[in-house]
């Protein structure tokens, strides 16, 4: 089954066991909240400029040029599935990428910076997210918004190629840290929320998941030292998606299709199963789609060793036709 009805049916399923008793309109904006906005009080926008000096957890990781195996094997990973086959060598040019996932506090710099409304989840203190929040990935932020953030960063979305490299290095391992399975203590997926604050407020579970601070599980990084590239929160990658490009893209510096509908995303999240945070699993959504399992993190091209803020090119910035 696609990863993405899994997905959906997981919220279903949890909706149903927590009792939300939401209408099937009410369980969609559970899922999709892109049409729903969320506004500062003068007093929550004094309190975010004054957070948004604070510290963040930023930090990138260079990527060295070369070959690694991309995609899946079934002969080697009995979950692979067809949109991850063949598996086949790709050549990179050298890159960074950011060591952890994008914060909440870091695009909330941004958000500031550019005049636009709090997200969704941000609900306390006149539209400010919980101070324990403050080193999580962001989520409900739509494609358009993490590239958006990435221009205004001077860097850049990872290509799925790039993102599948930083997680997995060049030997094909299932997962960032080898081929031993995932389990709860190196990656933060199966979850439900039914504890802490959502046991007894069962409707947070849409908004406020359980997820994690980007730093956690020092035992099961990426070869490249890279956090978090299996659970916590899937990723938006630039690629358009397409299930069928693994047979016919490029060996050399993939770019992904020249145009798609469905914008790629990489990782699984705190609610996906064991074979959705295998760093092969591939899957799109639109690029409009807001969720609370989807965050992003930053790339950076690199030219004989220099970054370069230059990043996309034309098939990733136009829409579909």
């Amino acid at each position: 089954m696609n990863q993405w009805y899994r997905r959906i049916n997981g919220y279903m399923i949890a909706a149903v066991v927590v009792g939300i008793g939401m209408s099937i309109s009410g369980l969609v904006w559970g899922l999709d909240v892109a049409d729903i906005t969320n506004e500062w009080t003068p007093e929550g926008k004094k309190l975010a400029i004054e957070r948004a000096k604070l510290p963040v957890k930023e930090e990138m990781v260079k990527i060295p040029p070369g070959e690694f195996l991309m995609g899946s094997s079934k002969q080697v990973d009995r979950n692979s599935y067809q949109p991850e086959l063949p598996q086949r060598r790709v050549y990179l040019d050298a890159y960074e990428i950011d060591k952890y996932e994008v914060t909440a506090l870091q695009f909330l710099r941004f958000v500031l910076a550019t005049d636009r409304s709090p997200l969704i989840d941000w609900r306390y203190d006149g539209g400010n997210f919980q101070e324990s929040m403050m080193h999580h990935p962001v989520m409900h932020v739509s494609w358009h918004e993490a590239e958006a953030y990435c221009r205004w960063a001077g860097k850049r979305l990872p290509t799925e190629a790039e993102w599948e490299k930083a997680a997995r290095g060049e030997d094909g391992r299932i997962y960032p840290w080898g081929n031993q399975p995932a389990g709860l203590s190196r990656s933060n997926f199966g979850r439900t929320g039914l504890s802490g604050p959502v046991r007894d407020r069962p409707e947070r579970l849409l908004l406020y998941p359980p997820i994690i601070s980007v730093d956690k599980y020092d035992n099961a990084v990426s070869p490249y030292g890279v956090f978090q590239m299996a659970g916590n929160v899937a990723e938006w990658v630039a690629d358009w998606y397409d299930p069928k490009y693994y047979a016919a893209g490029p060996t050399r510096n993939p770019m992904g299709p020249a145009q798609g509908t469905q914008k790629g995303f990489r990782g699984g999240g705190w609610i996906d199963s064991t074979p959705a945070v295998r760093v092969a699993q591939r899957n799109g959504a639109e690029p409009t789609v807001k969720m609370n399992w989807l965050g992003f993190r930053f790339a950076l091209s690199l030219s004989d060793g220099v970054p370069e803020k230059a990043g996309y090119t034309k098939s990733h910035d136009q829409p579909a036709s």
